[in-house]
């Protein structure tokens, strides 16, 4: 009887973007990280795209794409931000399916995601369409091919979204063993009772549509993918893979058995450290047990057809026991971090984004006939824009659906049509409701989906959206808050942003940074002209004009600006809508002459008067670059800090010592100055692309004598970096030995601290090169040449370090 083992991992992450920015701004919690896609990605999706395989003694011998031969599906956001940030990544994904293809009967591994994440049977038909089509031309654009399968979100299932995903051409989806009422093989007219998750996962169904066709199904192994998730079976791949093995050979099978498990992707390395090791090794014991077969789920339904019928639960999934009340009630399904806490808020936001997005519908249908030829199909295609805001793309999409030949404001219209059911459809991303608080990052994100999505209602034809939606969040009752009113208006309406927002942020930036004459920034570009600059001592003023153009909606603002700084915190832009050149001249003039003469408070009267009152701070900043701008006004202070860190720890070096030498606690003011002191200096030597060692050596030496409790997380990514940005130097240039030499020396003194370093990037290299070029220099060393002998000895020594074990 044939035995086949699938594992399906579902990679997704909520969109994290600000929406008025289409980048993702910092997130401390995701600390040492700048966010936490960053932090996943280094955890999870990276590591997968090249996991190891070690020996006896714990040395890479191999590194493998786990893509290649698992199943899996991504999520199109998260794909998208890979993509800008992570290309190689994202390549890597993309072969992956090819290799797979190969593989597994010329049947890919990936399969498509229904596209914003949304609980698929609380969308309206036209929704579920809507993402089901954005999912199979993100997945086709990306992959080079139609998708067989699609994950729908949570699982969450309903008859109508399965006709639905049969009208796509798709020809099978997951469920969660639960999801199954009864079953029958189609052989026989007995239906068998399943519910409660008693259904054989070990074949695929087929559920009769109302309509008369059939679509596929394969209930996943609920028990194997719980433990997976939330039990210790990643501690080693040999406990992984006897858990699959037996769950073979149950009596009565008289049929091909497919044991097949789905979970969260993050599983491999992000919930459970080195997962991603243990899944390769799992995969490398299948592969070489002659009694099972590695297959995916596509070439599984083309050589086995299911055998038997089955009838699903509607409005079921697999995350939420109730069914989908997760999403839209205080069903008691929860996180299970916050005793005590009520999810009553789910209720309300479910009627406020309800309400929204019916809001969206009516202007999408009374104004959207002025634009399009066909207004809900022009909302279907509008993903080749999302995937592609060129201006010649966004020039062809419009010409292929525009109702006549629009203006240019009249395209501008357009396009924030369909950015507004764009954001309609986003305020439903699941997350937002999955977890424990209202005020919670995921639920703030769509609140800031629904702002962004008031705020277009109303540049379109004035719709005042917002104290209505108000009043049904005001009825969300929070845990910290007062309500999900209080949430939308502390952390989801602050983070708006206009064109003259954008302008006064590249005002001030530059006034810090000098730009190239076209700068970016998110979703906007901005040409700066006529830029002057001016200082007086540690004052600075600057006055020009920029046009800002949204590259989202094409909306373009021409501005003219001047910011002065006065030292410290004291920033203050003005900026307003350009006039003329006589009034721009005249503004800059008057600004110029009251800095002059050094009267800053004048100077900022003086803006005042000529910008009507459009004056911006330092708080109007985006968050990275706020960050930035704040380091360096305030380096002089910074700086005065550090010098007296610096005499406190140095003056009083001696006594640091002689209380560490008699075992005397050193008192907590001297600890910190040290602390502030040897994390600062490590930094900056982590900096460059050389290292002081002697230095280095010095500040290890003082962290580990005096016991100091750095912070190793950031030291740790820092140390990491340098690292991998050293050996990514090397690759491209193997004959460079003294890049070699330094990362020897450097990686000799990183790992005396528990820094924790995370090198795949670095391995990944020095694995390569261990496979096309160690060969070769072993052979020139065997023939004489001494340069040869010098770079196999400094490898060697880098290899051991990193633990990857070279070729014999």
């Amino acid at each position: 009887m044939s035995r086949y083992i699938c594992i399906h991992g579902h990679f997704y992450q909520p969109p994290r973007e600000n929406p008025w920015l289409e980048e993702v701004e910092t997130q401390d919690s995701a600390h040492p990280f700048h966010d936490w896609n960053e932090r996943i990605n280094a955890e999870c999706y990276g590591p997968n795209s090249g996991s190891r395989i070690l020996d006896g003694e714990g040395r890479i011998v191999d590194i493998v794409n786990n893509y290649s031969k698992i199943s899996f599906n991504f999520g199109p956001t998260l794909l998208s931000w890979m993509q800008r940030h992570h290309p190689k990544l994202h390549q890597a994904i993309i072969d992956a399916d090819k290799l797979s293809m190969e593989r597994f009967d010329g049947h890919g591994s990936a399969i498509a995601q229904a596209f914003s994440h949304l609980i698929m049977p609380l969308a309206s038909r036209r929704d579920k369409i809507t993402q089901v089509k954005w999912g199979v031309a993100d997945f086709r654009r990306r992959f080079g091919r139609d998708p067989e399968g699609m994950w729908l979100p949570e699982t969450a299932v309903d008859m109508e979204t399965l006709g639905i995903l049969a009208d796509a051409g798709l020809k099978f989806t997951i469920l969660a063993p639960r999801q199954a009422s009864r079953v029958r093989d189609l052989r026989s007219e007995d239906w068998i009772d399943v519910s409660g998750g008693h259904v054989d996962p070990t074949t695929p169904y087929r559920v009769r549509l109302p309509d008369g066709r059939d679509f596929n199904v394969f209930f996943y192994d609920g028990p194997i993918s719980q433990e997976l998730a939330f039990g210790d079976m990643l501690a080693k791949g040999e406990s992984f893979h006897a858990r699959l093995m037996a769950a073979f050979g149950a009596v009565g099978r008289d049929w091909p058995q497919i044991v097949h498990i789905a979970t969260d992707g993050e599983t491999y390395g992000h919930h459970h450290s080195y997962g991603e090791m243990a899944l390769t090794y799992c995969l490398a014991l299948i592969e070489s047990d002659p009694s099972v077969e590695l297959i995916n789920y596509a070439a599984y339904l083309d050589r086995h057809p299911p055998r038997f019928e089955a009838e699903i639960f509607d409005n079921s999934s697999w995350s939420c026991i109730h069914g989908v009340e997760r999403w839209k009630a205080d069903c008691g399904c929860n996180s299970g971090m916050h005793g005590g806490w009520h999810q009553k808020w789910r209720g309300p936001l479910r009627d406020a984004m309800n309400w929204l997005r019916d809001r969206c519908v009516e202007i999408h249908g009374r104004m959207g006939h002025q634009y399009f030829k066909d207004i809900w199909e022009a909302r279907d295609a509008y993903i080749e824009v999302l995937n592609d805001r060129s201006d010649e793309n966004v020039s062809r999409f419009l010409a292929d659906w525009q109702h006549h030949a629009l203006s240019d404001q009249e395209k501008v219209m357009a396009l924030k049509l369909l950015e507004l059911q764009r954001y309609a459809l986003l305020n439903f991303t699941s997350c937002g409701w999955f977890f424990d608080e209202i005020s919670g990052i995921e639920t703030v994100q769509i609140l800031q989906y629904a702002a962004r999505t008031i705020q277009l209602a109303e540049e379109i034809d004035g719709s005042r959206l917002d104290e209505s939606f108000k009043e049904i969040l005001a009825k969300a009752p929070s845990n910290v808050l007062a309500s999900g009113l209080e949430a939308y208006e502390k952390y989801a309406k602050p983070a708006a942003v206009d064109l003259m927002r954008v302008g006064a942020h590249y005002a001030m930036s530059s006034l810090f940074e000098e730009y190239d004459e076209h700068y970016e920034y998110g979703c906007y570009r901005v040409l700066g002209e006529n830029l002057e600059r001016q200082s007086a001592g540690r004052a600075q003023m600057l006055t020009g004009r920029a046009r800002i153009e949204s590259t989202v909606t094409r909306e373009a603002l021409d501005a003219s600006f001047a910011v002065v700084h006065a030292g410290g915190q004291n920033l203050t832009c003005g900026l307003r809508p350009y006039r003329d050149e006589e009034s721009f001249a005249a503004m800059a003039a008057d600004v110029r002459q009251a800095f002059e003469r050094g009267d800053m408070a004048e100077t900022v009267r003086t803006m005042d008067a000529h910008f009507e009152n459009n004056t911006f701070s330092i708080w109007h900043l985006f968050r990275d670059e706020q960050r930035k701008v704040v380091s360096e006004v305030l380096a002089p202070e910074f700086q005065n800090a550090e010098a007296m860190y610096r005499q406190i720890f140095e003056t009083n070096y001696p006594i640091l010592s002689l209380l560490q030498w008699i075992s005397m606690p050193i008192p907590r003011h001297f600890l910190e100055a040290a602390v502030f002191i040897v994390e600062t200096d490590i930094k900056r030597l982590l900096s460059g692309d050389e290292i002081d060692l002697a230095k280095f050596d010095e500040r290890i030496q003082d962290a580990q004598r005096f016991g100091l409790a750095l912070d190793y997380d950031t030291l740790g990514l820092e140390g990491a970096e340098w690292i991998n940005r050293r050996l990514e130097a090397f690759g491209e240039d193997h004959e460079n030995m003294a890049i070699l030499a330094s990362v020897k020396e450097a990686l000799d003194r990183l790992n005396r601290l528990p820094m924790g370093l995370n090198l795949w990037k670095a391995q990944n290299v020095v694995f390569e090169l261990s496979r096309c070029c160690y060969a070769q220099k072993r052979d020139a060393a065997a023939s004489g040449d001494e340069t040869a002998k010098e770079w196999l000895d400094l490898f060697a020594t880098v290899a051991a370090a990193l633990n990857v074990r070279l070729p014999e």
